[in-house]
C-alpha cells in the first residue's frame, strides 16, 4: 500500500486470528500488519477505521478492536471475494489532513475496482468520501440511514450534523441525489424538510421504512453511497434513542447496501465506545458481515437495459408513457429516462432508475411514481 498515513493492526491480533477456528472470516482475511505489501485486488472489500472526532458536535470515543473481535469471530457465507483489513487512519494534525487521507486511500481503493467499507468517527467523513469520486466524473448518489438529514447550517463550519449541506453547496457540485431513510419527525426542522422538498430529495420516516423495509431496495440500488450513523438503532442495540431501527432491519438494510451493484463506499460511523455494550459490538459485527454477505451475492445487473435480461412495460398516464422494465433473473424493476431532456449531460449517470413493483402498480392506478417526477425535475429543471 502506497500510504504511509495508515496505522497497521497491532500485532496481538495476529495471534487472534490464528487461534480462530476454521471457516471463520479471522482465518481467512487478509489483515495488515505493517509487515508486507498488501495487495488489493479487483472485488475485494476493504475495510478501515479512522479514529476522527474533531468536528463531532459532543464528546466521541471511537474504538472498533472490539467491533474487529467480534467481526473475526463470525463465520463465512459461500463468499468468493477477498475481505481486507487494512487498520486504522489516526487524526491527522488538522482536520483537513484527515480528510484528504480518507479521501485519497477510497480514491486507490475504487481504483483498483474494489469497495471501501470505513468505520467511523464522525458522520461528517462521509463529505471525505463523497470528494474521493472524481470531480470530473458522473454525479453522485448518496443514502443516509439516520434520524436526522444532517443538512445543518451552511454558514457554519463543517460538522457531524451539517455535513450534508456542505455537500450540497461546495462546489464542484457532483451530488444528484440525497435520500435519508429513518429520519423521526421530531429530530428535525420543519425548514430542513421544505429544503428536502425544494431540492428534490428523497426522505423516508422511519415508521414507513419499518413497515415495509423491502422498500428500500431499490432506493438503495441507486447509491454510490451508503452511510450509517449508529444511533439510528434503538437503544435497546445502541444510544439513548428509545425508538428506531431495530437490529434485524439495520441488518436488512445494510444486505441491500451489499447487493447494490452501482454502490462502491459504505460506512458506518458515530460509533462511541463509552456507549458500548457487548451487543453494541456484535450488532456492528454482524451489520458488516450482511453488507459483506450482499457484496457476494450481487447479480451485475449494472448498465443500460441492452445488459439486462427484461421484459418491458409500457404505462400512459396522464400525457406520459411510462416504461418500465422487470428483470427476468431477479425480478426487480427499473424506470426508463431516456426521454428526458438533459439540461446538463453530466447529470447522465444511466437510462435507468431503480424502482419498486408497487411504483408500477401506482402508474397502472394513474399515480405517477414519486421518485420518476424528482428525477425528471432534477434532469430538466
Amino acid at each position: 500500500m502506497p500510504f504511509e498515513f495508515l496505522s497497521p493492526l497491532p500485532e496481538d491480533f495476529k495471534v487472534f486470528s490464528r487461534s480462530l477456528p476454521d471457516y471463520t472470516i479471522g482465518k481467512t482475511i487478509v489483515l495488515n500488519f505493517g509487515d508486507e505489501e498488501i495487495e488489493l485486488t479487483k472485488d475485494a472489500i476493504v475495510i478501515f477505521s479512522v479514529d476522527e472526532t474533531r468536528n463531532v458536535v459532543g464528546s466521541q470515543n471511537p474504538d472498533f478492536y472490539q467491533v474487529r473481535e467480534e467481526f473475526y469471530k463470525l463465520y463465512k457465507g459461500n463468499w468468493t471475494k477477498d475481505i481486507i483489513d487494512l487498520g486504522s487512519i489516526d487524526q491527522g494534525a488538522t482536520i483537513s489532513d484527515t480528510y484528504f487521507a480518507v479521501t485519497q486511500l477510497i480514491s486507490y481503493i475504487h481504483l483498483k475496482g474494489a469497495v471501501s467499507v470505513v468505520l467511523g468517527g464522525g458522520q461528517d467523513l462521509v463529505y471525505a468520501d463523497y470528494r474521493s469520486f472524481p470531480q470530473d466524473g458522473d454525479m453522485v448518489n448518496i443514502v443516509n440511514i439516520d434520524s436526522r438529514f444532517d443538512l445543518g447550517n451552511i454558514e457554519s463550519p463543517i460538522s457531524n450534523k451539517s455535513y450534508v449541506g456542505k455537500i450540497v453547496v461546495d462546489k464542484p457540485y457532483n451530488l444528484f441525489n440525497y435520500t435519508n431513510l429513518g429520519f423521526q419527525s421530531y429530530f428535525v426542522a420543519p425548514e430542513e424538510l421544505d429544503l428536502m422538498e425544494r431540492m428534490f430529495f428523497d426522505a423516508h420516516r422511519l415508521g414507513k421504512v419499518s413497515s415495509d423495509i423491502s422498500q428500500t431496495e431499490a432506493v438503495i440500488r441507486d447509491a454510490d453511497i451508503v452511510a450509517v450513523d449508529i444511533n439510528v438503532v434503538e437503544a435497546a442495540f445502541y444510544g439513548t434513542s428509545p425508538n428506531g431501527f431495530s437490529g434485524k432491519e439495520l441488518c436488512a438494510l445494510c444486505r441491500y447496501a451489499g447487493i447494490s451493484d452501482r454502490l462502491t463506499s459504505f460506512g458506518i460511523y458515530e460509533f462511541d465506545t463509552k456507549m458500548c455494550t457487548p451487543a453494541s459490538n456484535m450488532l456492528v459485527a454482524q451489520m458488516l458481515w450482511y453488507f459483506v454477505e450482499g457484496v457476494n451475492t450481487r447479480w451485475n445487473e449494472l448498465g443500460g437495459v441492452e445488459d439486462l435480461d427484461v421484459v418491458q412495460y409500457q404505462v400512459p398516464i396522464e400525457e406520459e408513457i411510462l416504461v418500465f422494465y422487470k428483470s427476468q433473473l431477479t425480478g426487480r424493476w427499473w424506470l426508463d429516462l431516456s426521454t428526458f431532456e438533459k439540461k446538463d449531460n453530466k447529470l447522465v449517470h444511466g437510462t435507468l432508475l431503480p424502482c419498486t413493483s408497487q411504483d408500477y402498480n401506482d402508474a397502472c392506478n394513474q399515480k405517477i411514481p414519486e421518485r420518476w417526477y424528482k428525477a425528471r425535475m432534477k434532469y430538466e429543471i
